[in-house]
């Protein structure tokens, strides 16, 4: 990818994409974005299931067709857990991939050089890169699976990583009653709390409930990207022709991918001409964590039903509770111009 601006090496952060890339037709969006913002050094990029017979695979094929397109085949791919935590008790290339980076390099040169921590490969972490004494950020846009199987193996890496989820519905309908009830916020005096039904069942969180509630409550720094914030990074699928399309193999593939998924029976949800482009945010509150609004919370215990439940015990999460959509959409647009101009705007 050329440098088409320049940035500080010390504002550069490490990233992993978790991403179940074949399930619909926004994850190859957000993985371009990605590739294409100078301040990511993106390490690596995971397959995660969609709770489907060989999903992780379909989810790996995508993947490589985005990289492909970009000319970016140089970045590795790894096949992740074949299904949910209670489906697949394996150990995945994709997991051990997390553990390795996020020991490599989420200390100080002078930690790993006392211990004599090395990775699976017996690399030692990196004390000359830009990220020297940084979290691993784990960008995910999926089932949370890869995450929790690594935190289950390896513990140690929670204080070496911040993980960014697009999922759940987040704790609003819980701070909706406290506020109504006037618990004054503390949700560990909340009588008997019986979540609301909720509107859809949530995909993300609901390909995994039990993945999804041990990253929660593991104590792992985690931002949350709940479902009412998600579905509002909305476009129409004329914007993306006129700004996407015409963009080199890449834009075609992703508005043509859209397109045919647009048209098939999976889209039943869709409005008929327009998307939310909901995996895109994991990105840009990597890039830009300002780009919207958060609180700090207590992490919500997810339901069966993808409901969220206040859980006393559990850690403090940040929630993103607003992300500034046409900041998420133009900075995908200006960056896709820049790199693959149109033929007709070729100098």
């Amino acid at each position: 990818m050329k440098e088409i601006f320049k940035i500080p090496d010390n504002k550069k952060i490490r990233v992993i994409i978790d991403t179940d890339a074949a399930c619909e037709a926004d994850d190859p969006f957000a993985i371009a974005q990605a590739l294409m913002s100078p301040k990511l050094v993106v390490r690596g990029i995971l397959a995660e299931h969609f709770n489907e017979k060989g999903s992780t695979k379909r989810s790996y094929d995508e993947i490589l067709t985005v990289l492909r397109t970009m000319k970016q085949e140089n970045i590795p791919v790894f096949m992740g857990q074949e299904g949910s935590l209670s489906d697949d008790k394996d150990v995945s290339e994709a997991v051990r991939f997390i553990i390795d980076e996020a020991m490599r390099g989420g200390c100080s040169g002078a930690e790993c050089k006392a211990s004599g921590e090395t990775s699976s490969e017996g690399k030692s972490c990196d004390v000359t890169a830009p990220w020297n004494g940084k979290k691993l950020y784990i960008l995910c846009q999926g089932a949370i699976t890869n995450v929790a199987m690594a935190l289950r193996t390896k513990p140690e890496i929670r204080d070496r990583i911040i993980i960014i989820w697009i999922g759940t519905h987040g704790t609003k309908d819980i701070r909706e009653f406290v506020r109504n009830a006037d618990y004054s916020g503390n949700t560990d005096k909340i009588p008997q709390f019986v979540a609301p039904p909720v509107a859809f069942r949530e995909y993300n969180a609901g390909n995994d409930i039990d993945a999804a509630n041990e990253v929660l409550e593991s104590g792992a720094e985690l931002w949350l990207i709940p479902s009412y914030v998600y579905s509002t990074i909305t476009v129409g699928l004329a914007e993306l022709k006129c700004k996407v399309a015409p963009c080199g193999a890449i834009g075609r593939h992703l508005y043509e991918n859209m397109i045919e998924y647009n048209l098939s029976e999976r889209a039943g949800w869709t409005q008929g001409e327009s998307w939310a482009l909901g995996d895109s945010p994991a990105i840009s509150v990597a890039i830009n964590p300002g780009c919207g609004k958060y609180i700090s919370v207590k992490a919500p215990h997810i339901n069966a039903d993808t409901s969220s439940s206040p859980n006393p015990d559990s850690p403090v999460i940040r929630e993103y509770t607003y992300v500034d959509s046409r900041y998420v959409l133009e900075d995908f647009f200006a960056k896709l111009y820049l790199n693959f101009p149109p033929e007709t705007a070729r100098l």
